[in-house]
């Protein structure tokens, strides 16, 4: 029994030490009002007024869940995806660092000087700098628009391809 104990206090003492090692090497700022990392799919959940912050990314979500070692965040609720001058606002994002992209689904929308996109959902790769964006686009642009079932916007360039 007690090396059971003895056991499972070393592997919880070793998860720790592994994942503060994988937060250090990401450096993540991570807040929210609550918090626990569920040890069984070993993400940690966030609950009220989420922020995630690292590079110079910002995600905030009602709730959402991370997996540090995996670099993935699954985030519900009131989605904000913030890079440089860009924003996404949508109802759930799910973003893979590892691929350098971020889907957001429900609502969304992009917002810019001279530039509104609404879409059913959208992906975003911050690597290309290219959104893709998904059913239902409607696309204000320097005072004209046109509606599309999908469209590629390309960030950098402010141009639709």
């Amino acid at each position: 029994m007690k090396i059971k104990k003895l056991f499972a206090l070393c592997l919880a003492a070793l998860l720790l030490v592994f994942t503060s090692t994988m937060a250090l090497a990401a450096k993540p700022s991570i807040t929210s009002d609550s918090n626990y990392l569920d040890i069984n799919t070993g993400r940690y959940i966030l609950e009220g007024h989420v922020r995630i912050a690292t590079d110079s990314r910002i995600i905030t979500a009602d709730n959402a869940q991370v997996n540090i070692t995996s670099f993935e965040v699954w985030g519900q609720g009131n989605i904000t995806v913030m890079q440089d001058d860009i924003t996404f606002t949508g109802d759930s994002v799910y973003v893979n660092g590892n691929n350098k992209t971020a889907q957001i689904d429900g609502g969304v929308s992009l917002h810019r000087e001279g530039l509104s996109i609404t879409a059913d959902s959208a992906t975003y790769n911050w690597s290309t700098k290219i959104a893709d964006f998904h059913k239902n686009v409607h696309v204000k642009k320097d005072g004209g628009e046109f509606s599309a079932e999908q469209i590629h916007y390309n960030v950098p360039e402010n141009i639709i391809l």
